[in-house]
């Protein structure tokens, strides 16, 4: 939901304040804060073997990086907890992993649809990395998103790194109404459930400040609850931000995953027909603008149009938007 130029806007520097209380994890030790809860029902061996190994392996081909690690720790733990709610993947293998002619950009994509009868309408992984002249620019997003049996908000998820210092987070449980029009839609998923406390957890350190998107469409799409910043560590940060990211970041991440796992993926919800009509128009111009502000602009800047044209096609069918 944001725009390439933006990945390459480096932030001022901000003076890095030692963050002692934080313990120093190496990326590919990273952990959630605590231990997940166990999903409804019993796991299946069918379920812990959902996540296929062309997918294990395209991720692990990714460079390391901690949010990187925390992303997958996040969608791992989804995955567990929605279980048979989701569909094995089906992403044709040259979607799975994907990569540009002059091998400086490489990218993975992983959707799994929603089953039968489930509120699920699709779960979307992507890690994408390009090379650039000053660096490299790394973007890790999850996106679940609930179908029209449901009007609880869909899950977003991303980060986008631009430097071994600093980076942009973008983390919400993305309203499916008018907020104005119906104060008891905040109260039940935003107010009662205290998802702002994870907003100030993360705004309190001082290597953050707000991130706001020139593009006033995604400002207007987004929660009053939406963590949005930018993280500076400053010259020489890299061993801070990594601490940010896997203590206070993954912390928050995980507390914003787990209010939205237990509050709007187990139930229907009752509405009148005009009602579902204007929350499903709603959700298809969120989803066409995503692939209109984001994917049709960028990705075939990174990776041709060949390659592009194949992974803005899969995504358009998780989506369920065509090409006009």
């Amino acid at each position: 939901m944001l725009r390439l130029e933006h990945y390459l806007r480096t932030p001022p520097a901000i003076a890095p304040t030692p963050l002692t209380a934080l313990p120093r994890i190496r990326p590919r030790a990273v952990r959630l804060p605590c231990e997940a809860p166990l999903p409804r029902g019993k796991t299946s061996s069918t379920v812990r073997a959902s996540a296929p190994p062309m997918r294990k392996a395209a991720a692990a081909r990714m460079p390391s990086l901690a949010h990187r690690e925390v992303a997958r720790a996040l969608a791992d733990e989804a995955e567990a907890r929605l279980g048979a709610q989701l569909m094995p993947s089906a992403v044709p293998a040259d979607v799975a992993e994907f990569r540009n002619g002059a091998g400086n950009a490489v990218g993975t994509l992983d959707v799994r649809h929603g089953a039968p009868d489930s509120p699920i309408d699709f779960m979307l992984q992507s890690s994408l990395h390009c090379k650039v002249p000053n660096g490299a620019i790394d973007i890790t997003s999850i996106l679940v998103f609930l179908n029209a049996s449901t009007d609880a908000p869909h899950f977003l998820l991303e980060f986008i790194q631009g430097s071994p210092t600093s980076m942009v987070v973008i983390l919400d449980l993305l309203p499916r109404k008018d907020l104005a029009l119906h104060p008891e839609y905040i109260e039940k998923y935003y107010q009662n459930t205290q998802l702002d406390k994870q907003r100030e957890n993360i705004e309190e350190l001082p290597q953050t400040r707000p991130y706001r998107s020139t593009s006033l469409f995604v400002r207007s799409a987004c929660s009053p609850t939406a963590v949005s910043v930018s993280i500076d560590c400053g010259q020489g940060g890299e061993s801070i931000l990594e601490e940010i990211v896997c203590g206070h970041l993954a912390s928050v991440a995980k507390g914003v995953l787990q209010i939205w796992l237990d509050n709007c993926t187990g139930n229907t919800s009752e509405m009148e027909q005009v009602e579902r009509d204007i929350m499903v128009k709603r959700d298809q111009v969120v989803r066409l603008k995503s692939i209109e502000v984001d994917l049709t602009a960028n990705l075939p800047r990174m990776f041709g149009p060949e390659v592009s044209g194949r992974v803005i096609t899969e995504i358009r069918r998780a989506f369920g938007v065509q090409e006009a």
